[in-house]
C-alpha cells in the first residue's frame, strides 16, 4: 500500500506530529497501521514509536522515550534511506543524535524534534 501523506489519517496525523500533538497523531497513524501488510506495517509502526516516544518526553518519561526510539530505530534501520514517502536517514540521524544525548545522563541539550518527510 503506497503511503500519501497529504490526505486522510496520514496526513491528519502528521498535521498533529507537526503541532506536537504527539499522541493524537499517533491516534490517526495506529489507524492505518492496523491495515498495512508488511514491510509496511513495521515501517510504521516504527513511525509511531517515534511519536509515542516523544508524548513520554513530554510527560517527562526519559526511560519511555529512550525505549521507544530504539526500538523505532530497530526497525528503521532495516529499511532504504528513504521509503514511504519519507526520508528514513535523515530521521534515523536525529534518532541517534537524541539516543546519544540520553545516554551522556546529563540534561538534554536542544535538539529539534525527528522531522518526518
Amino acid at each position: 500500500m503506497p503511503f500519501d501523506w497529504t490526505q486522510g489519517a496520514l496526513a491528519d496525523g502528521l498535521r498533529c506530529y507537526r503541532n506536537q500533538e504527539f499522541w493524537i497523531a499517533h491516534e490517526h497513524w495506529e489507524a492505518i497501521w492496523l491495515k498495512c501488510d508488511e514491510p509496511d506495517k513495521t515501517f510504521l509502526q516504527a513511525i509511531i514509536q517515534v511519536t509515542a516516544a516523544f508524548h513520554h518526553l513530554q510527560r517527562g518519561n526519559l526511560i519511555g522515550l529512550a525505549s521507544l526510539l530504539n526500538r523505532a530505530l530497530g526497525r528503521l534501520d532495516k529499511f532504504p534511506p528513504s521509503y514511504g514517502g519519507i526520508e528514513v536517514e535523515p530521521l534515523r540521524a536525529i534518532i541517534r543524535q537524541w539516543l546519544q544525548a540520553l545516554g551522556t545522563g546529563h540534561p538534554l541539550p536542544q535538539l529539534p524534534f525527528p522531522k518526518i518527510i
